[in-house]
């Protein structure tokens, strides 16, 4: 009976761990992904500047 209970506890704090590791992969990915965004965003609107009329 204590075994289970121990067994419980650790594969418990095994899946914590492995959502905690998700969600910083994650949030490290989002803020990579918002700067390369921006980055693109602001050449595309540096090289292509053009000088025509909207008609």
């Amino acid at each position: 009976m204590v075994i289970r209970i121990i067994g419980a506890i650790i594969v418990i704090w095994l899946a914590f761990t492995l959502i905690g590791v998700v969600f910083k992969v994650l949030g490290t990915l989002l803020v990579v992904a918002a700067v390369a965004t921006l980055g693109v965003a602001a050449y595309g609107a540096i090289k292509g500047r053009s000088h025509r009329q909207i008609r």
